[in-house]
């Protein structure tokens, strides 16, 4: 349920409360001058003890109506919709140049998928283990590339 329905309904409820304090009052105050009139006249105790419960009711009843005209006045919470705009980044340019044919292989499968096993590479191209360790070795000393252990192979990517 919207604040503003809630603030409606305890303003409403505060109506009804307001009602039901002047009847309360109306019936005792008839009460008092029933039982005390001919004997205490208007200054009877009771009286007193009457006006008071009649003032607090309407102190709780007017915290209930400056409730109710808060939650009237506020804005309902605005739903906000977050949409992720992906921003073209651009290419890093990646020096290639002085690079031997065998590195550029390499180095142009790694950029093809961006992810690569060290063992997929040795599998694509058919090198031996020992000449993809060098060759990785080269790309990584020219900070084009990065390796990161998982489990017992490596993980080639891209440097960015």
């Amino acid at each position: 349920m919207e604040n503003k329905h809630v603030g409606y309904l305890l303003l409403a409820l505060s109506i009804v409360i307001i009602f039901i304090i002047f009847l309360f009052n109306n019936a005792m105050k008839s009460i008092i001058i029933n039982q005390c009139g001919p004997i205490h006249g208007p200054t009877c105790e009771m009286n007193d003890n009457v006006n008071q419960q009649t003032y607090l009711s309407f102190g709780i009843v007017a915290i209930l109506i400056i409730a109710s005209v808060v939650l009237i006045t506020t804005k309902p919470k605005e739903k906000i919709i977050v949409k992720r705009i992906k921003e073209k980044i651009p290419k890093k340019q990646f020096n290639v140049e002085g690079l031997r044919k065998e590195d550029k292989q390499v180095f142009d499968l790694i950029r093809e998928s961006k992810t690569i096993f060290q063992a997929d590479l040795t599998d694509k191209l058919g090198f031996g283990k020992a000449k993809m360790s060098r060759i990785l070795d080269r790309l990584e000393n020219r900070e084009l590339i990065e390796r990161k252990r998982r489990g017992m192979t490596n993980v080639v990517i891209l440097r960015e």
